[in-house]
C-alpha cells in the first residue's frame, strides 16, 4: 500500500481508523482486521439454530458487515481466511463438531453457502464504498445476499454429500429446506447491516 495520502479512504474501517504512513504499519492493520474479522465469522458460525440440513447462524450478517467495513478485497480475503482455518482441520465451522473440519466438509451441505460468502463480501463491500448512494448500497447487499443463497441452494441440490451417502436432495428440497426458512432472516439482516453502514458514513460525515 502506498503512503498516507491526504485522500479520505474509500472504505468504512479505513475512515474509522487512524491513518498509518508506510506500506508496513498498513499491511499490519490490514492483517490485523482480516484476523479479527475471521475470528468473529467463527463466533457468528457457533451462534446457530439448528435446521436440516442447513443451520442457521449469524453468519451472514458477519460476511455482509465485514465486506461493507473492509472493503471489497480486504472482505473477501478475511472470508477466505476463515475457511483456511476450516480447510486446515480447526474446528470453526458450524457444524464441527461433530462434523470434522478440513477439506472434506466443503462437499457436505454447507459448501456452496461458504463459497458464495467470499463472493458476496467483495459484493458489499463494492456496495459500501465511501459517497456511494443508499439505492447502490441496498442493492449490492440484495445481491450479496442472493449470491449466498443462490451458489448454497444449487450445491444443495447437485452436489452437496450427504449423511445417507445421497449426492445432492434435489433443487425442490434445496429450496425448500436451505432457501426458504432464511429469507425472512436474511432480509432483516440486510436492512441491519445497510443502516449500520449507512449510519456509520453518516456519523464520519458529521464530524468531518
Amino acid at each position: 500500500m502506498a503512503e498516507m495520502s491526504s485522500s479520505p479512504s474509500p472504505t468504512l474501517a479505513g475512515a474509522l481508523l487512524p491513518a498509518v504512513s508506510g506500506p508496513r504499519a498498513a499491511l499490519l492493520r490490514q492483517i490485523a482486521l482480516a484476523v479479527a474479522g475471521s475470528l468473529l465469522l467463527v463466533l457468528a458460525a457457533k451462534i446457530k439454530v439448528p435446521f436440516w440440513p442447513v443451520p442457521m447462524t449469524l453468519q451472514t450478517l458477519a460476511v455482509l458487515g465485514l465486506g461493507a467495513a473492509y472493503g471489497p478485497r480486504l472482505g473477501a480475503a478475511t472470508v477466505a481466511l476463515f475457511i483456511g482455518y476450516g480447510l486446515a482441520g480447526l474446528p470453526v465451522f458450524t457444524n464441527t463438531p461433530p462434523a470434522a473440519a478440513g477439506p472434506l466438509y466443503l462437499l457436505g451441505p454447507t459448501g456452496g453457502f461458504l463459497i458464495g460468502f467470499v463472493i458476496a463480501a467483495a459484493i458489499a463491500g463494492w456496495a459500501a464504498a465511501r459517497q456511494a448512494s443508499v439505492v447502490r448500497l441496498v442493492a449490492g447487499l440484495v445481491a450479496a445476499e442472493i449470491v449466498i443463497l443462490a451458489l448454497g441452494c444449487a450445491w444443495l441440490a447437485l452436489g452437496a454429500q450427504m449423511a445417507s451417502g445421497a449426492t445432492g436432495i434435489g433443487f425442490a428440497k434445496a429450496f425448500e429446506f436451505g432457501v426458504q426458512p432464511f429469507l425472512l432472516g436474511d432480509a432483516l439482516k440486510v436492512a441491519l447491516a445497510a443502516s449500520l453502514v449507512g449510519a456509520g458514513w453518516s456519523m464520519l460525515g458529521r464530524r468531518g
